[in-house]
């Protein structure tokens, strides 16, 4: 039993619990031998009576201890003590992924991507190392207060497949692989498709099956397919949804084969997120209708040939296969969820191809049935073609003799299909070209390269008053139209005649900004985490937290200064520290005390000793002593009130008197005085 105030392993003091989970308890503690804090993470007293589970989370821990990267929690160290098994981690100071998605429900795109990537990054590193975490899920992700993701957890991954989908351990059902769901072999690919997952739920704030058991769930990880993300967040660009499908195919080798390809397109979607370069595999492409081979080929064109016994079963077989398949694409088009339209380019991953609306018809078995029915499709493909040729030559023709909208031939090579989207003088017009003067020559590169297709050509041009790498002028000119691949030439600024100041100072011509640079976001009045997540969210670094005092009492608590003024544009990723407001500054007083004794004007008759007390306004006692010799000397700093009261207190015998007329004595009593004195104390610099 862990309790507050015990030291494990004769150097970790538990100072406070911050933390459970299904399996273990988690200790904020002290580390005496290197005076630092670290987090223990206990493990439950049901899971360390189990030796074999024991055993495994302790290989696992020690092999994982050697296993440093900024993107993952360090461990430290791994013990038992008393029946108490724990390991000794970094201490992260932060909030797990999963809180923080729930703070903010859903995630902006670049940011769950940001995420992604350092995840995906610590994976990296240990997959590289021979570790497979087999338990990534957002509870085992935390966000540091200064923006850094780091994988936790490692310790425990190995030991929990030795459980059942049903146990405790197995919260993290609704992130398992559909290979760990039957409880087969597990490996990078597993912890991948865990990692898309987590972006599904960073993307959409949800994740994407549910279920009244762990067993249900694990089910329907087993047998149906994922929901696109874009079907609950229509903002997710065509490469992150696709990236998260690869992430979470159902078959291990049709998802990325490493952290380091996920990486690669991770990246690519920060800066062309709306480019469709995802490579992804169709679930049906594998039963695609075999292409025959060259021999094959001959042979069925010269009408002559014979193929072998085996030739003709497979290719039978392969037909049959092509013809049943078309029921399954049936099928699978109505269960398939609608997805959003992109272009033409997409139809081979999203649909079927559109003259696929084939059905089986007839009866009867056997070979003959068989023959007929290739027979029939034999047919059906040869009208088909025959159809085509006869309209490509129709085509040229009428191109040749100047029926359908020109004279000239086509060049050799050049293509006599159009898309269903362009008409023929579209085409002979060419592709308009977009001005990109005032613009990066990066943003001017991607223009007219990546999206239109020219090839860029650049030139220096020092005649001219603009920033460096901004784009002064073109040719041609915008709005001229040239055909995919003509070369258009940029002349650049070498910012040798650029006046920093004159443009800052000028408000009419905007200053370009350059790929990669992000706007500084206003963080004051937040507080430090708000501020973490904002700047995180605007791809910048949280950087150091500094107390400060400050004269705006609305701001205590809050961030009151950043270190670069909002609005200002920097590169991503810049660091930026901040200030934390304490509250107005405290003025502090002294006082350097000669405190005598009570005289007469204070009523004060004589007594020995004297209690002397010195309290401030706001009661702090100063001075509490008694004492027979005066004055009372003293120096006092860092005072917090700047007034104070010094209170005597003493016994003496009251003055005796007699009565002439009676002779009768009185006084001569021991009685208590109390004398009072107010005091001002002087205030420091």
């Amino acid at each position: 039993m862990v309790k507050i105030g015990m030291v494990i392993g004769d150097r970790y003091e538990v100072l406070e619990k911050i933390g459970t989970g299904g399996m273990s308890d988690v200790y904020k503690a002290k580390d005496h031998k290197l005076n630092r804090l670290v987090a223990v993470k206990v493990l439950k007293q049901e899971f360390s009576e189990n030796e074999n589970f024991v055993s495994k989370f302790r290989v696992e821990a020690q092999s994982t201890a050697g296993l440093l990267h900024p993107n993952t929690v360090n461990v430290y160290d791994v013990g038992d003590e008393d029946g108490i098994n724990y390991i000794v981690m970094e201490l992260v100071d932060g909030i797990t992924l999963k809180k923080y998605i729930e703070k903010k429900s859903r995630l902006s795109v670049k940011e769950a991507v940001s995420i992604a990537i350092q995840v995906a990054m610590g994976l990296e590193a240990a997959h590289n190392n021979g570790i497979i975490h087999r338990d990534i899920k957002p509870q085992n992700i935390m966000i540091s207060r200064d923006g850094k993701v780091k994988v936790t957890d490692f310790g425990i991954a190995k030991a929990a497949t030795s459980n059942t989908i049903t146990s405790n351990v197995m919260g993290s059902v609704h992130y398992t692989s559909p290979e760990q769901a039957r409880g087969g072999y597990s490996d990078a690919k597993s912890d991948i498709y865990s990692l898309g997952i987590t972006l599904f739920e960073m993307l959409t704030g949800r994740v994407p099956f549910n279920g009244d058991t762990t067993v249900a769930i694990a089910i329907k990880h087993i047998q149906e397919e994922l929901p696109s993300p874009a079907e609950f967040n229509d903002e997710i660009p065509i490469s992150v949804e696709k990236i998260v499908l690869k992430c979470c195919q159902k078959s291990p080798d049709r998802r990325y084969q490493n952290a380091q390809e996920l990486i690669a397109d991770l990246k690519r979607s920060l800066i062309t997120p709306d480019k469709d370069f995802v490579s992804l595999v169709d679930p049906d492409e594998e039963g695609a209708t075999r292409v025959a081979d060259q021999e094959e080929e001959e042979m069925l064109h010269s009408g002559t040939g014979k193929l072998s016994d085996t030739e003709q079963m497979r290719l039978k077989s392969d037909v049959m296969g092509d013809y049943d398949r078309d029921d399954h694409y049936d099928d699978y088009d109505k269960k398939r969820p609608k997805r959003r339209t992109y272009d033409d380019d997409d139809d081979d991953f999203y649909g079927r191809p559109k003259s696929s609306n084939r059905r089986r018809t007839g009866s009867g078995s056997g070979s003959n049935s068989t023959q007929s029915k290739v027979e029939k499709m034999t047919i059906v493909m040869a009208i088909i073609s025959a159809a085509l040729v006869g309209f490509i030559v129709l085509l040229l023709l009428g191109r040749s003799l100047g029926i359908f909208g020109g004279s000239q031939e086509p060049s050799e090579g050049a293509s006599t299909e159009l898309s269903s989207t362009e008409s023929a003088s579209d085409a002979s017009d060419g592709i308009e070209v977009p001005d990109v003067v005032g613009k990066t020559v990066a943003e001017a590169v991607s223009i007219l390269h990546d999206d239109k297709g020219f090839d860029v050509e650049k030139a220096a041009d020092s005649a001219n008053t603009a920033a460096k790498d901004t784009v002064v002028s073109m040719n041609p000119s915008a709005g001229s139209k040239l055909e995919s691949g003509s070369k258009v030439t940029i002349y650049i600024s070498d910012g040798s005649n650029y006046n920093s100041q004159a443009a800052a100072a000028t408000t009419e011509v905007p200053t370009a900004k350059s790929e990669g640079q992000v706007t500084v976001p206003n963080i004051i009045g937040m507080t430090s985490e708000d501020a973490v997540i904002t700047l995180v969210e605007a791809g910048l670094e949280a950087g150091k937290v500094v107390e400060t005092t400050n004269e705006d009492s609305n701001l205590t608590g809050l961030i009151c200064a950043q270190s670069i003024a909002p609005q200002t544009s920097v590169s991503q990723g810049t660091v930026i520290n901040m200030e934390l407001s304490t509250g107005p500054a405290k003025v502090t007083y002294s006082y350097n005390a000669e405190i005598s004794a009570p005289t007469e004007g204070e009523n004060f008759t004589y007594g020995i000793p004297v209690k002397v007390t010195l309290v401030t306004s706001d009661g702090t006692t100063l001075l509490s002593t008694t004492t027979t010799d005066f004055p009372v000397q003293g120096t006092y700093k860092g005072i917090t009130a700047p007034t104070g009261t010094i209170t005597f207190v003493y016994t003496a015998t009251t003055p005796t008197s007699t009565n002439p007329e009676t002779g009768e004595t009185t006084g001569g009593q021991s009685q208590e005085y109390t004398v009072t004195r107010a005091v001002t104390f002087t205030q420091e610099n």
